[in-house]
């Protein structure tokens, strides 16, 4: 059986980079096919497969701003050639579910989330750009999301990695999806012994909707040490709203996090997340998370157990969440946030998404009668 692993760019290793690389170890001889491939920025498990690009990695400035050519990437799928892989797996956040397959091949769509930018989150998206940008994707849009919704039809089995994308999926592609919570890398991360720390964390790239400015104005009314790691366009204008108690520290290795994330007082996570991998590594290293209590945090951070949720997208909302942490910061048993990461680690991902394939190939061999009510 050859497999082709569909990713939509490979320019640095975020969430959906890492359950690529747990599909790698599950199909070692796959081939993957992306849009755009910085090989320097992804890790030597991703890099080590045969990997095809689509013709955007050649237009000008593509590693960089690979983004401006969206509008181009439906139809760099649609000439990529899968007629000689039985079964297609895409993983899916930007473009990547829209490719063309064989009639007897099988299109498992692993989806971290559908494009939040066309779809229920382009306000705030359209918030954060400048005129020229907005203007072109005021008139993009309308054509994207035909597409979008179009091409959804072109896979046999939706997997999601959260309950609250299942839910996104339904209502934007009319499609049922089956969930299967992403790996956490739990080897990578040790828990500490005791609760306290240094100072709060928050990491992750430094965009508009991951919301980190909350964290940054929460710490800077109450004089609290905050560490800052990532990169992103939102990065100036954070600095601009921090006291001199928030630290910024740029994008760091994965030892380099894991070690401060167990020498933090706590992870901040503001964002509505389509799920979240950081809190489930924060857990892992003992270490408890206040967030946002929408979206994929509900599935977890246990509220009171592993972390506090505040109700609020608001900076007095978050401070609140602080000053209450505080108070209560000796319930958190770091033994007790380790186990609940173990629920969600490789073992148990590579197991129920070889499930869902083979649900998938089985009915897709079910004679056409069977579908009939």
């Amino acid at each position: 059986m050859r497999v082709a692993l569909v990713h939509y760019w490979l320019v640095g290793m975020a969430g959906g980079e890492r359950v690529l690389e747990a599909l790698c170890r599950m199909y070692p001889q796959a081939d993957i096919f992306t849009h755009v491939l910085d090989k320097a920025a992804i890790s030597p498990n991703i890099a080590r497969h045969h990997i095809e690009t689509t013709f955007i990695h050649r237009l000008p400035g593509s590693k960089k701003h690979y983004q401006r050519y969206l509008p181009l990437m439906p139809l760099a799928l649609e000439q990529l050639d899968l007629t000689g892989y039985d079964l297609v797996i895409s993983s899916e956040s930007g473009p990547a579910k829209g490719v063309i397959t064989r009639a007897d091949s099988l299109h498992v769509c692993y989806c971290h989330t559908p494009m939040r930018y066309i779809w229920d989150s382009w306000p705030g998206y359209m918030a954060s750009v400048g005129p020229l940008t907005r203007l072109g994707m005021r008139l993009l849009l309308p054509g994207l999301r035909r597409w979008d919704l179009l091409s959804s039809f072109r896979v046999d089995h939706f997997v999601a990695n959260s309950h609250f994308v299942a839910r996104r999926i339904r209502k934007h592609w009319q499609r049922e999806a089956a969930v299967v919570h992403p790996p956490v890398n739990i080897a990578a991360f040790t828990a500490r012994q005791q609760t306290g720390g240094d100072f709060y964390l928050c990491l992750g790239r430094l965009t508009h909707y991951k919301r980190v400015d909350l964290a940054v104005k929460a710490c800077s009314r109450l004089n609290r040490p905050l560490v800052v790691v990532g990169e992103g366009e939102s990065l100036r204008a954070l600095r601009a709203e921090a006291a001199p108690c928030v630290r910024f520290v740029g994008r760091q290795d994965d030892a380099t996090v894991a070690d401060l994330l167990t020498r933090s007082r706590a992870l901040l996570f503001p964002a509505e997340e389509d799920f979240g991998i950081v809190p489930l590594e924060a857990a892992a290293s003992g270490v408890p998370v206040l967030a946002y209590g929408r979206g994929g945090a509900t599935e977890t951070v246990l509220d009171g157990i592993t972390g506090l949720f505040f109700a609020q997208q608001h900076v007095e909302a978050m401070e609140a969440a602080i000053v209450e942490f505080e108070r209560r910061e000796r319930d958190f048993d770091p033994q007790a946030l380790r186990r609940h990461a173990e629920n969600f680690s490789e073992e148990r991902f590579r197991q129920e998404f070889a499930r869902q394939v083979a649900l998938a190939r089985t009915a897709q061999s079910r004679p056409a009668a069977q579908y009939a009510p």
